[in-house]
């Protein structure tokens, strides 16, 4: 019922919108309405209330909670559940956990901060309190396992749109999963899958967003490496809660495209977005190192590099200089 309330409160903009008129949109009681209004008090917004006037929302906090997510969202589906918790170890962890009790199609978690936030490769990702966004979604596609790298390339490409609808902002993205800003990463992309050799029965999307974190917030090794929104902004912050909004927007969009359509016009905007396509560029992986011109990527997502001889190196899985 909240995020409906802030619909009303914000949609309302600097006007007074009665009690009588949120009960009435609402179908509660004007008792029911008041004691709603205080607990956006207590969670920091502030409500302003004048007698034969009604209420006024004049401060939103940068909340990114199920309520002001909800609030945003104009999705039919994903997004439509969401947990969200102040302080978790992974929202990985979280939502396979949901995912296996059974959680639908569309499932969100959502953190504040995570402890041991999960980046590619087993790597750490740092996510501080009240700065970024750390979210996992829930999807449930009839496809074969093989078939599941591609989600990872169309979550990029849904990231990259969302912030640019969200914020004017202009990110690209380096192969495969990297969302970068003035070539510093801004997001990353962590997809996992419960499976059976035939059939997916879910894929778990992690998706971890840098927004309004300073310069100087960033540890010491990830200053040169990593940015966020705020710092490509002039300093200027964003509202979390807007941004991933506009990205589960842009998700079920591409999403949906996916399972009616298949990959090829997904392939082909990820391409345009990508900084990695038409550069030169050494690819590093375990078992070598490879460099020439990034020319695309396969159906499978696999980087195709030609190389000084002419011939087309296949990399699978590499660390991009």
């Amino acid at each position: 019922m909240r995020d409906k309330l802030l619909q009303l409160l914000e949609g309302a903009s600097d006007t007074f919108i009665s009690g009588q008129e949120i009960s009435r949109q609402l179908g509660i009681t004007r008792t029911a309405v008041w004691k709603h209004m205080e607990e956006l008090r207590k969670n920091g917004y502030e409500v302003e209330a004048v007698p034969r006037k009604g209420y006024r929302l004049t401060h939103t906090p940068n909340l990114a909670s199920a309520d002001e997510i909800k609030a945003r969202l104009t999705t039919s589906r994903l997004g439509t559940s969401i947990t969200y918790k102040q302080e978790v170890a992974s929202t990985q962890e979280v939502a396979h956990q949901l995912s296996r009790e059974g959680a639908p199609e569309g499932t969100v978690v959502a953190a504040d901060t995570q402890i041991k936030g999960k980046g590619r490769l087993n790597r750490e990702w740092y996510s501080p309190s009240g700065t970024g966004l750390w979210f996992s979604l829930i999807l449930r596609p009839d496809i074969i396992p093989q078939r599941a790298p591609q989600l990872t390339l169309m979550t990029a490409v849904a990231v990259t749109e969302g912030i640019h609808a969200a914020t004017g902002l202009h990110p690209q993205i380096k192969w495969p999963n990297d969302i970068l800003m003035e070539g510093k990463k801004t997001a990353g992309i962590l997809t996992e899958m419960q499976s059976e050799p035939d059939r997916v029965q879910a894929v778990i999307i992690g998706i971890g967003l840098n927004i309004n974190q300073r310069k100087d917030q960033f540890p010491e090794e990830l200053k040169d490496k990593a940015t966020s929104l705020a710092e490509e902004n002039g300093g200027v912050s964003f509202y979390r809660a807007d941004i991933i909004a506009a990205v589960l927007e842009r998700m079920e969009y591409w999403y949906y495209h996916y399972l009616d359509y298949g990959f090829s016009d997904i392939r082909r905007r990820w391409e345009e977005l990508a900084v990695t396509i038409g550069s030169q560029i050494t690819a590093v992986s375990v078992s070598k190192t490879v460099t020439g011109l990034a020319e695309g990527i396969t159906d499978d997502g696999v980087l195709l590099i030609k190389k000084a001889d002419g011939s087309i190196e296949q990399i699978y899985s590499a660390d991009i200089d």
